[in-house]
């Protein structure tokens, strides 16, 4: 079922967001996005994916132009290429199988897209065909190894996947076996290769990374304890080192007290000096300050998300508006940040039942 414009584009930008359809979402949603209060505004939906979890956009056939890929979350598993030149995303070529269950996350890397296989604890690596679409699988890279909390790390759980910024390497995180692989890409087969994988401390949960602009740190959110794990990276050997382990709760937020709380997404400030986490449960947004060099961590306070159970986190392109994907109270909350200080003030929301997740054009 697709829909049509519901809101107003006006030369705004463009924001797609992605929501469970199995618990009532609309699929893809289309946005404009005004830059000036961060306002979200429907353009239209199209639930042909279900389950689409996971939203990545990528260049087209055309120059300048953009093709937007998805996940279905199922256990089956499957990715799709949507054209975003309308106010409803339309599929592109087939929706295809991924050869692993459950993907949570993608990444379009050259002539690849890359799934990362929550349910079969792998990452799949796809052909994109010329118009854009998705083609068949040519491997897999199937993860090894558990954990010791035994209800969530008796397998291989692969939560992301994406490439370091300089192109060379790709870095799967796995919450099921606490580390982060680091692999190279075969750019003609499309074959995986295991460089090495970096363990982290047991029983954390690691669910995604995200780089620091200059390239030389990686802050890894670790889902099964409330932290984000500083690390230093090489992209010339590519290695990644631990370096720390920083609380994204507040000073003195025991274990357990309340809520459990489930880390689910880090961001980077564009400048690198601040870093935020969205945190389940806790139902917040964690602000942390980075030194000069991007080794150090350090919290400032946290704010509430506007919604229950942030399952996303984002900067809009300019780096002035932050938006949560509040998952099960059913909306997307922006938020104007502060330049000096990094604190997010929350401006607005938008309902999108079973929100997901915000990409940008």
């Amino acid at each position: 079922m697709t829909h049509g414009a519901t809101g107003r584009e006006d030369g705004a930008g463009r924001a797609y967001i992605g929501s469970f359809t199995s618990a009532g979402g609309w699929g893809i949603t289309a946005a404009a996005v005004d830059g000036e209060t961060g306002e979200l505004s429907v353009l239209g939906t199209t639930d042909v994916v279900p389950d689409p979890s996971y939203l990545v956009l990528g260049d087209g056939p055309e120059p300048g132009g953009k093709v937007l890929y998805a996940v279905s979350e199922t256990e089956r598993g499957a990715a799709a290429a949507l054209d975003v030149t309308g106010d409803v995303p339309r599929p592109i070529g087939e929706i295809r199988p991924v050869d692993g269950a459950a993907p949570t996350h993608l990444a379009r890397t050259g002539g690849h897209l890359l799934t990362a296989n929550y349910g079969s604890g792998s990452v799949s690596v796809l052909s994109v065909l010329p118009d854009g679409s998705v083609g068949p699988v040519g491997s897999v890279l199937a993860h090894e190894g558990s954990g010791p909390v035994s209800d969530r790390q008796r397998a291989p759980h692969a939560h992301q996947v994406l490439s370091d910024p300089s192109g060379t390497w790709v870095l799967s995180v796995d919450l099921g076996t606490d580390s982060v692989r680091i692999c190279a890409l075969d750019g003609a087969t499309g074959a995986l290769r295991l460089h090495g994988e970096t363990s982290l401390r047991p029983g954390t949960g690691p669910r995604h990374l995200a780089f620091h602009p200059a390239g030389g740190h990686v802050y890894v959110l670790n889902e099964l304890e409330p932290t984000v794990t500083v690390c230093r990276w090489d992209a010339d050997a590519g290695i990644l080192e631990p370096l720390d382990e920083v609380s994204v709760l507040p000073e003195g937020t025991e274990a357990g007290e309340g809520t459990v709380t489930y880390p689910s997404e880090v961001v980077v400030s564009h400048d690198g000096r601040f870093l935020w986490t969205a945190n389940r449960g806790h139902d917040s947004i964690c602000v942390l300050a980075l030194d000069a060099t991007g080794g150090k961590a350090t919290p400032v306070t946290t704010v509430d998300c506007g919604g229950h159970w942030p399952r996303d986190l984002v900067l809009d392109p300019t780096g002035r508006w932050l938006y949560a994907a509040n998952e099960r109270s059913g909306d997307v909350s922006w938020f104007a940040v502060d330049p000096a200080t990094g604190v997010p003030r929350r401006a607005g929301s938008l309902t999108v039942p079973a929100a997901s997740c915000v990409v940008f054009a």
